[in-house]
């Protein structure tokens, strides 16, 4: 468990710069195996299971801790895995809020 996972996302309503390329660097080095997107604006997991209901059991943990922080990734589901990614739409790049959530969902019990 890192601090990230710790801690609780800042309602982002525009108005910030995305995070610069040292900040996502730091940031990174606290979650397990997420990329980083080329262009520095996203973030993302594959999440692989055993069958499709554990898949969903994920996507619901997934979902519910996006609703707790009020910060929603995009999903990819298929019958065996799912990729997550997170984005700031709203500042059209990466923000701390980001980070904690890709960190409470490394936090998740692996359910296959």
């Amino acid at each position: 468990m890192t601090e990230l996972s710790t801690i609780r996302c800042v309602a982002c309503e525009g108005g910030i710069a995305p995070l610069m390329k040292d900040e996502i660097k730091k940031l990174s080095d606290q979650i397990e195996n997420w990329e980083v997107a080329t262009d520095n604006k996203k973030i993302s997991k594959r999440f692989s299971f055993k069958n499709f209901y554990k898949t969903m059991a994920f996507v619901n943990a997934v979902a519910w801790i996006a609703n707790q922080e009020n910060h929603h990734p995009d999903l990819e589901v298929g019958f065996n895995y799912c990729l997550v990614k997170y984005s700031t739409h709203a500042i059209d790049g990466l923000s701390k809020n980001d980070f904690i959530c890709a960190a409470k969902i490394d936090t998740l019990q692996p359910v296959g």
